[in-house]
């Protein structure tokens, strides 16, 4: 593997890192303040653009990357409703 693969994967695990924590937290606290469904719905078109284009560039870092990226959009997001869902219920 060439050097610059292993500062893709660095900062790939790096990001992912940080988007699950973000993910966790919204998932511990059950509560939408500070964050907007949009932020998913924008994120996961995102990362359908960028893992074509990865894929095009046939950078399997970026594909992977953008393709767990993407997963996390889809994660976010379903808690993200479900976080309304208990707002709205009072149950949060």
């Amino acid at each position: 593997m060439e050097p610059a693969d292993w500062l893709g994967w660095t900062a790939s695990c790096v990001l992912l890192a940080t988007l699950g924590r973000q993910i966790r937290v919204q998932w511990r606290e059950r509560s939408t303040q500070g964050v907007s469904g949009l932020l998913f719905a924008g994120q996961i078109l995102a990362s359908l653009g960028f893992i074509a284009y990865s894929w095009l560039l046939d950078n399997r870092v970026f594909v992977v990357t953008n393709a767990a990226i993407l997963l996390t959009a889809v994660v976010g997001l379903w808690v993200h409703r479900r976080n309304v869902l208990l707002e709205k219920s009072g149950t949060a």
